[in-house]
């Protein structure tokens, strides 16, 4: 068996926090998706602007959080990183490792590292055949199911708080939960060091979610794992993110640490996103402040010029003189600390207490 060609280690990105080496590096990504003709002879009329320039680091035993509306491109980013889908361009680093350049053969060994628990655990499990058969899958494929595997998946059902005794059970006997867990248990088969989370508990009831949320931080801390946490609802990030990476019509507009996200945002997207939450206590909730956005997401064939948000930006039309209206028109913003103490995407990035 061939062995992937390694890549120099690239320098961390400044200002994106963690401590040690990164153990996963995606630089300048890029994924866009042809648009076709209609008719009989179809030829290609355009491009979906999925991702367009997303760098990140992720670090051992870290949640990075990346977070947006629907269409922001954040799941495109998740699965291009683990070459679900072919990047158009950019980097993606695993231990030295350029994933962009690597084949399916040679891709293969990397899987048993680099894993990921889809959003739906109903429709990313086999109905045909037992619990037992879904989570030593894994097991099979990459020649690791010895005598001792059914012990495994014994083993593994356990840590993930489900019953040994029910892997001859299939995927439409348990609950919405425990089908999660299974896929979490499938996605453990192989000892990963990194979990791509795609929405896990989205599709999952508020008082199950607090269950698996719980689960996957217990696992992490046991298992000394790095999950990138694909969500769109900032609650659940503010309760498993370390740090939180904002999505914006595929760029990323701000990626700072939790604490600091949630009560000092500084681009004008993520103080709306956090504005937005809602507070327990009545008298909180009455008195803070709101940050609304108008208007809809602009499509991703034909993206605004220099800021993308623009279109939508509360302060652009309010606050801005002529000639910083032009800037954000003509010039698109860099992911750069601009005094806020995080990457901000933002021309007059000014972070505003909310919470």
């Amino acid at each position: 068996m061939s062995v992937p060609a390694r890549t120099a280690a690239l320098p961390p990105l400044p200002g994106h926090g963690g401590t040690g080496e990164p153990v996963l590096q995606v630089r300048d990504l890029v994924k866009h998706f042809p648009v076709m003709s209609r008719g009989v002879i179809r030829r290609r009329v355009g491009d979906v602007h999925a991702v367009c320039g997303v760098s990140f680091d992720l670090y051992e035993n870290e949640t990075l959080g990346l977070v947006g509306e629907s269409g922001s491109g954040k799941t495109t980013v998740a699965r291009t990183v683990l070459s679900l889908e072919t990047a158009t361009s950019g980097q993606v680093l695993y231990r030295g490792q350029d994933l962009t350049r690597l084949g399916r053969r040679r891709m293969r060994p990397l899987r048993r590292e680099l894993q990921i628990v889809f959003q739906d655990p109903y429709a990313s499990l086999d109905p045909r055949v037992s619990v037992h058969e879904i989570v030593a899958e894994p097991l099979r494929i990459h020649g690791r199911y010895g005598p001792r595997a059914g012990d495994e998946v014994r083993e593994l059902l356990r840590l993930v708080g489900l019953n040994p005794e029910h892997g001859n059970r299939f995927a439409h006997e348990f609950s919405g939960g425990q089908r999660q867990r299974v896929g979490i248990a499938r996605a453990l088969a192989l000892r990963p060091k990194v979990i791509v989370l795609d929405e896990p508990v989205s599709a999952l009831d508020v008082s199950i979610q607090a269950g698996v949320l719980n689960l996957l931080m217990d696992l992490q801390s046991e298992l000394g794992l790095s999950f990138l946490f694909v969500a769109h609802d900032l609650s659940v990030m503010r309760h498993v993110a370390g740090r939180v990476a904002v999505m914006y019509l595929g760029r990323l507009v701000e990626v700072a640490p939790s604490t600091t996200l949630f009560t000092r945002p500084a681009h004008p997207y993520t103080q709306a996103l956090v504005s937005a939450i809602p507070l327990p206590d009545p008298r909180k909730e009455r008195a803070r402040r709101r940050i609304v956005v108008q208007g809809d997401v602009p499509s991703p064939v034909r993206p605004p010029s220099g800021c993308r948000f623009r279109t939508r930006c509360p302060r652009f039309a309010a606050r801005l003189t002529d000639s910083e209206r032009t800037a954000c028109v003509e010039q698109v913003p860099e992911l750069t600390d601009r005094g806020t103490g995080h990457p901000v995407a933002c021309h007059y990035a000014e972070s505003v207490e909310l919470l």
